[in-house]
């Protein structure tokens, strides 16, 4: 009989919560991705910060105009919005290729295959700790208070995060064995960003249209549960039930998956 307890026991589980348990792999590993990337730059990791400074002020300028929204309240929320989007998909693009990215580790290093996309979660939440740093600037030149409402956004980033993880393990095994699969889902989640309301607002969409944007949006939740805390709003009932759902129901599917394939990953790179 089929017992999906015990499909996601044993490899799945033991190779997750060793990757876990040598936090200092994964740490070590993503850290010296930054570092590497940025070595002999004067700015450092802090062109990140200024590219997104230069991108939000292009955007607030152009799409603020066209909506005639006042800019107190569309930057803010641009702000945070287009910051969570870069988690979100350096989170998801950069796990396409998390084992493909890391072969000749896998190949010659026995070690978790799961700290390879804990090494990708750890090196984007750098990345986002650098953009961050744009809120409380921004904040003040709009005389904006941060609220109590805005600890729940730690609660938020949380949940994203154990969701991305087992988005991340299941496109990774996918895109490990079809290679095609990376640029699709890379294209996709470039058509997410115009349907997710980050540059627009969910005011501005019929009720109908809106119910289908956004409701099967898994990323709209995502956003909202990080997003609206931090502008003083409580996110809704359906996107805190929506986003524990998807943890739960999704990291249950994929420790089978995981199970299954766990050991063909090291043959298809």
């Amino acid at each position: 009989m089929f017992n999906p307890i015990n499909q996601t026991k044993n490899e799945a589980l033991t190779d997750v919560f060793r990757a876990f348990k040598n936090y200092h792999l994964f740490t070590t590993l993503g850290w010296q991705d930054v570092a590497t990337r940025y070595r002999r730059s004067r700015v450092g990791a802090f062109w990140l910060t200024i590219n997104m400074v230069v991108m939000i002020s292009v955007l607030g300028a152009v799409f603020g105009t066209l909506f005639r929204a006042p800019i107190e309240q569309f930057l803010p929320s641009l702000t945070i919005g287009i910051i969570v989007w870069g988690l979100i998909t350096g989170l998801i693009n950069e796990g396409c290729v998390s084992f493909i990215s890391a072969q000749d580790t896998i190949l010659q290093v026995r070690m978790p295959l799961f700290t390879h996309i804990l090494r990708v979660i750890w090196r984007n939440l750098i990345i986002t700790g650098h953009n961050i740093i744009i809120l409380p600037v921004l904040f003040i030149i709009f005389h904006k208070t941060i609220q109590a409402t805005a600890f729940l956004s730690l609660l938020g980033l949380l949940l994203l995060v154990i969701n991305a993880g087992w988005m991340m393990l299941a496109t990774s095994i996918v895109c490990t064995r079809f290679r095609d699969l990376t640029q699709i889902i890379q294209n996709a989640m470039q058509v997410l960003f115009y349907a997710t309301p980050i540059i627009w607002s969910v005011e501005m969409l019929q009720e109908r249209v809106a119910l289908v944007f956004l409701n099967f949006n898994p990323f709209y939740h995502l956003l909202a549960i990080v997003r609206d805390p931090l502008l003083g709003i409580h996110p809704t009932s359906t996107n805190w039930l929506v986003t524990i759902l998807m943890a739960v129901i999704g990291w249950l599917i994929v420790l089978i998956f995981f199970n299954r394939f766990r050991k063909r990953i090291p043959y298809w790179l």
